[in-house]
């Protein structure tokens, strides 16, 4: 998940779709889980969203969890895409079309290159292709311009983390987040796991000697947390809850339930709603 690709129901359709399609062309995918044709264009479609990084934004409908809006769409079939820009409906497609043909598409509806880039865009480009300084300073220029913008500090917030200027990052989000509440309570937690980083090596070493160490197991998942590799993390966490859900009056969970609270936000949307699945499973 990213910004420029994200999953979007009923309830959000407006504020995700509707109200970003005034300025940006939106494409939106029907798709379903049981849907091979769908398992193939919409990771294409992810893909080309990342690499035209926001002259269009991708909206994943998933139609079998929201018949109501494949209704409103005339959606007979599926994939099917449609693109909304500026109010109205102003192309689509049906089925799963070759790479080829998809692009030459997109580059029918897509805003030039360059063309109404934010910083926040700028910033996330940059970020991605591993230049977090230049980002950074990105970030807080817009932000002197724009001190209101909660996002932006945000966004800067979660850069600092990622280079491990944690006290900078801490004295930021000390500050009322009115507008951006939830995503600075997530990033509060995101930051309470980074101050406990800790060496992997070690830990990993004590549970191929003891697999049932389920207290190093544990120790494992918070230091893969801090170092951001969180499929990792919610691995090793639920398999504590899989080896014994009882330990430690329900560690395991409480980990996994403190890393979904750090993950909140759309990036991570994907991967946190896959772990609920999986932690409910184990647990039914």
């Amino acid at each position: 998940m990213s910004q420029f690709s994200f999953d979007v129901s009923l309830e959000d359709f407006e504020s995700k779709v509707l109200i970003p399609a005034d300025n940006t062309p939106v494409v939106v995918d029907f798709w379903a889980p049981w849907c091979a044709p769908c398992q193939t264009l919409k990771p294409m479609l992810e893909k080309l969203a990342e690499e035209y990084q926001g002259r269009f934004l991708l909206a994943k409908v998933n139609s079998d969890e929201n018949p109501e809006l494949a209704q409103h769409f005339g959606v007979r079939s599926i994939p099917s895409v449609k693109v909304l820009f500026q109010g109205q409906l102003v192309d689509e497609f049906n089925g799963a079309l070759p790479e080829n043909q998809v692009r030459a598409f997109l580059d029918r509806i897509a805003l030039p290159a360059g063309a109404g880039a934010s910083p926040r865009e700028e910033a996330a480009a940059l970020a991605a292709e591993g230049h977090l300084e230049e980002a950074l300073a990105l970030l807080v220029n817009a932000t002197r311009e724009a001190p209101e913008d909660e996002a932006l500090r945000l966004d800067a917030i979660e850069i600092l983390i990622r280079l491990q200027r944690n006290d900078e990052a801490s004295q930021l989000l000390a500050a009322e987040y009115k507008q951006e509440n939830d995503r600075a309570n997530a990033l509060r937690a995101r930051l309470a796991l980074a101050q406990g980083a800790a060496e992997t090596a070690p830990l990993e070493a004590r549970l191929a000697a003891n697999p049932d160490d389920h207290a190093a197991r544990l120790e494992l998942a918070r230091a893969y947390a801090a170092q951001g590799r969180f499929r990792e993390a919610l691995d090793a966490a639920l398999e504590v809850v899989r080896r014994d859900r009882f330990f430690e009056e329900g560690a395991g969970r409480k980990a996994l339930l403190q890393f979904f609270e750090a993950l909140t936000g759309e990036e991570h949307d994907d991967l946190v709603r896959e772990y609920r699945r999986k932690l409910s499973a184990t647990l039914n």
